[in-house]
């Protein structure tokens, strides 16, 4: 077992820590950094992102070559954690000596210790690992953000506990591990970039925050009867339709195909896409539709017919059902604004 501190005030810091005992290259794109380890601890790629207010966002997308022991610890600094574990699986604790919890595959945590004690984080050696935690500052926080995201966060985690330390381990939640998969297929470069990665880590921050609501209002998990490897074959068939959405996918073609009966299928697709599984395909379906209508020469029954459609008439009524506009409407609004450009 390896043993590795981060005691750092700014994101800049942690990774300078963080590539000292890694090994690796660092490289830093519009206040994204970046480190690509592959060195006798471990390989893959270490994220973070500085957000305003008080917000970081940190990703291990890792496979260590040693149970790993890290320790991280913000001098002067309170900070709430959320975390969120992909792939694997994460152990934390309050001190090398406190209580440790173990977070699975599509767990959601919320962590955080009024004494300030160091967050013990622990990884397992040649296991696929992907975590994220989120970190809120809430301490010095200004008059003016009495009624803010501080505040609130204050109130919610600490206003009627008299313990020392905060921890929340919550259901199963598969919409999180959507927006990472998200975050992390972002080609964009620039200024571009650093928006598209500082609004999808807003939304995972809501999305943890709404779960631990649901959680308090539901008392119990959210997964029903799924379990963890439902849940990755759930996200393979997600995929699946995804890349193949213009052909006539049934549901007994994904229950032959993937070994899911029909109620699991929808049960999972609920919950991480809030549609059936005829929704979501139709879902996905429009959205294609609405980049061919404004990247391609296609006129409608072409793009009708590209996305696996039959009907004009019914492809109208959904597109206009999703974006309040015709296609044929959206079409030439397309090509007045490139006339105009």
């Amino acid at each position: 077992m390896k043993t590795a501190y981060l005691e750092a005030k700014t994101m800049k810091a942690t990774f300078q820590q963080l590539k000292l005992t890694f090994g690796g290259d660092l490289t830093v794109n519009y206040k994204e950094f970046i480190l690509k380890v592959d060195s006798d601890f471990g390989k893959g790629v270490i994220k973070g992102v500085p957000l305003q207010d008080g917000i970081s966002y940190l990703e291990f997308n890792m496979v260590f070559s040693h149970d790993l022991v890290l320790s991280i610890n913000t001098p002067d600094k309170n900070p709430i954690y959320f975390t969120y574990c992909s792939k694997g699986q994460l152990g934390h604790s309050f001190g090398q000596t406190g209580e440790k919890r173990i977070l699975e595959s599509f767990q959601t945590g919320i962590l955080t210790s009024r004494k300030a004690e160091a967050n013990i984080l622990y990884f397992k050696k040649n296991v696929p690992l992907n975590t994220t935690l989120i970190s809120v500052q809430t301490s010095g926080t200004s008059q003016s953000d009495s009624n803010g995201l501080k505040a609130e966060l204050r109130e919610t985690f600490f206003a009627n506990s008299t313990a020392d330390n905060f921890v929340y381990i919550g259901s199963h939640n598969l919409k999180i591990s959507e927006k990472i998969e998200q975050l992390n297929a972002i080609t964009q470069e620039g200024l571009v970039r650093s928006l598209l990665v500082q609004g999808l880590v807003h939304v995972i921050l809501a999305l943890e925050i709404q779960q631990h609501s649901d959680d308090l209002n539901n008392r119990k998990e959210n997964t029903g009867s799924l379990t963890v490897t439902e849940m990755e074959t759930l996200k393979e068939v997600s995929r699946f339709v995804n890349d193949n959405s213009e052909s006539q996918i049934t549901i007994t073609q994904l229950y032959n195909q993937f070994g899911l009966s029909p109620s699991k299928l929808q049960e999972g697709f609920k919950l991480m896409h809030g549609h059936t599984v005829t929704e979501y395909i139709r879902e996905v379906r429009i959205k294609k539709a609405e980049v061919l209508l404004k990247r391609t020469d296609m006129n409608i029954s072409e793009v009708v017919y590209t996305i696996g459609l039959t009907s004009r008439s019914y492809f109208s009524k959904i597109f206009k059902e999703k974006y309040n506009c015709s296609p044929k409407d959206y079409k030439f609004a397309q090509r007045d604004m490139a006339i105009s450009a």
